[in-house]
């Protein structure tokens, strides 16, 4: 007799399907586990021995073996000790085995048979419901697995108590979901003296998800404003906090399986890794990008940032999606982000002082900010230069809007984005950065005024292909904030002064 049980293994916020088979044969007492195990899941067995025991149950004198099928599909993580245990019991039938085939289990087991919290039950509870399944899981998981409120959530204590649920003895409710995290207390847009501009810019980056590029001397405020970033941000739509928690889940990052509306804000340091930005390492988790998603990525000190790191953002920013390629298996990950850098204009900051700018000026910021390639600053919708703050101006009285204004105002902006992209028949949640082809020409296509000033610019500029549609996505936002149904010139020019403005002035 073969005893099934299933559970997941992880391909980036994928679950697949892994069937657990169990086998129990004559011959020499031996406990294997076969179907490409790494190392934790081959040490499932010896927490097993420890747990049945601790259950006083024993184990026969035969030799059982344990298939993790398709047996091609790598296995990792601790969280296939459930689904060995439900198979064995149900082979050993101490559940029934209609039973034990009926849930999708991942769990990891303690020596003295507490079910112990693991990473990804909310991609788990997604792939059980797609398969019609309930999903068994430890105690800790199941107020998180609870989200998916697709499929019913057995959330067992222990192993014990996952065998009396089966025999009827004692069987278990329903987890419920967890709390929705309290919004952070967001510093405000207020505090930043002057820049007035900076923060204009802020506000449209916001309302269209634009990447943003700052550059300015130290001192000048350009990661005060970055960090006021959130604060003028809508919350996340539902449909967005929960892909944003799947991949929060497979990082470990959900606490007490609460989820926030909050979008996320990543500030990994300069010397991160390319696995740290971009996602990898062991078992190919998702990097900085992806964590970021539906959110913020702020890099601070840009050209400090390792070259090969920052080149591999290019595609995807214009993807959405980050492919992590292994010798045995290839992850995909979401990564749509907003980009928002800043850079001192040499390395010490004072390029545009001429009482202290090195005498290597301006040759010190032309080689200080050649670390970023021209296809990367090409990919930022906004350039904005900070100038300094003069020590007077820190006396004066706070000016500009709230961030809770700004942010009512970037939310209705998203909005009016949102309709148009459902009246032209698609009901994905899109924004003006994500503008393209026959979308683009429908909804940022200026009022003669406006393609002519458009046309001279790129001319006498050079604009690319690409600057020339990013400046057309900022104008139609700018329009969005005002309420405007077309885009005019007043817009364009606008948008067209945040793209000509360089990152360094000698």
């Amino acid at each position: 007799m073969v005893a099934r049980a299933y559970t997941v293994a992880f391909e980036g916020v994928a679950a697949r399907r892994v069937e657990v088979q169990c086998a129990l044969s004559p011959g020499m007492p031996g406990f294997s586990i076969v179907g490409l195990p790494d190392k934790a899941v081959s040490e499932a067995r010896d927490r097993l021995r420890a747990a049945f025991s601790a259950l006083a149950i024993a184990l026969p004198s035969k030799k059982i073996t344990i298939n993790l099928s398709p047996a091609d599909l790598p296995k990792e993580g601790s969280h296939f000790d459930l689904p060995i245990a439900v198979a064995l019991l149900a082979a050993l039938e101490i559940i029934p085995p209609d039973a034990a085939e009926a849930v999708t289990a991942l769990g990891e087991l303690s020596l003295d048979g507490k079910l112990m919290p693991v990473i990804g039950a909310l991609p788990a509870a997604m792939g059980a419901a797609e398969e019609d399944r309930a999903l068994l899981c430890p105690a800790a998981s199941g107020p998180e697995a609870a989200w998916v409120g697709a499929c019913q959530v057995i959330a067992a204590p222990t192993l014990s108590d996952v065998v009396r649920h089966f025999t009827g003895q004692s069987p278990l409710p329903p987890a419920s979901p967890g709390e929705v995290t309290a919004p952070a207390h967001h510093r405000c847009l207020r505090d930043v003296k002057g820049q007035e501009r900076a923060k204009r810019a802020l506000e449209i980056a916001a309302a269209g998800r634009h990447h943003l590029l700052m550059s300015g001397p130290p001192g000048s405020g350009k990661s005060m404003l970055a960090a006021r970033l959130p604060g003028i941000l809508p919350p996340l739509e539902p449909t967005e906090a929960l892909q944003t928690s799947m991949i929060h889940s497979l990082a470990g990052l959900l606490t007490e399986g609460g989820i926030s509306r909050e979008r996320p804000f990543r500030e990994p340091h300069h010397t991160a890794s390319m696995a740290a930005i971009v996602g990898g390492g062991r078992n190919a988790k998702p990097g900085e990008i992806s964590l970021a998603h539906n959110g913020v990525l702020f890099l601070d000190e840009l050209p400090e940032f390792n070259r090969s790191v920052l080149e591999t953002l290019r595609q995807p920013i214009e993807t959405g999606e980050v492919m992590i390629s292994r010798a045995n298996a290839h992850v995909s990950y979401p990564c749509r982000f907003m980009l928002v850098a800043a850079a001192n204009p040499c390395r010490c900051g004072h390029l545009t002082d001429p009482a202290r700018a090195c005498n290597r000026a301006p040759a010190c910021g032309e080689d200080y900010m050649g670390r970023i390639s021209g296809p990367l600053l090409d990919r930022f919708d906004l350039r904005l230069e900070v100038p300094p703050v003069a020590y007077t101006d820190l006396d004066l009285p706070a000016s500009g809007d709230p961030s809770s204004v700004v942010r009512d105002r970037v939310a209705t902006a998203r909005m009016r984005q949102a309709a148009r992209f459902v009246d032209m028949g698609t009901n994905t949640l899109h924004l003006n950065a994500d503008l393209n082809g026959e979308m683009l020409e429908a909804a940022a296509r200026p009022d003669e005024a406006g393609r002519q000033l458009l046309t001279q610019v790129a001319d006498r500029f050079g604009l690319t292909a690409r600057g020339y549609h990013r400046v057309l996505r900022v104008a139609r936002t700018i329009a969005d904030l005002e309420g405007a149904e077309v885009v005019l010139r007043h817009h364009v020019a606008e948008a067209i002064s945040y793209r000509l403005i360089a990152p360094v002035t000698a």
